[in-house]
């Protein structure tokens, strides 16, 4: 898991067709999780388990799969440094 301590930096960030090409190959619980991030970003797993409706291990699953293909980043929230929250590489 990549951590960051701000959002990311111009060189991290995939032009839209880049990240919709890498989008298409995941499954479906990824791309909601991606959903939700594009309307709400940044969320905490917790948060977007809630959002999504899907159940945490399934969100744990879609951001690790999220991650391993560079859509998604991660960084320690303001409001709480144990907590992670993540955001997307648009």
């Amino acid at each position: 898991m990549s951590t960051t301590t701000a959002e990311p930096d111009t060189e991290d960030i995939l032009t839209e067709a880049e990240f919709r090409n890498r989008l298409r190959e995941l499954p479906p619980s990824a791309k909601l999780v991606a959903k939700v991030l594009e309307s709400d970003a940044p969320l905490s797993q917790g948060q977007l388990a809630e959002e999504s409706l899907l159940p945490d291990r399934t969100v744990r699953y879609a951001l690790n799969r999220l991650e391993e293909s560079d859509l998604v980043g991660s960084r320690y929230s303001f409001k709480d440094a144990r907590k992670q929250v993540y955001f997307l590489n648009t």
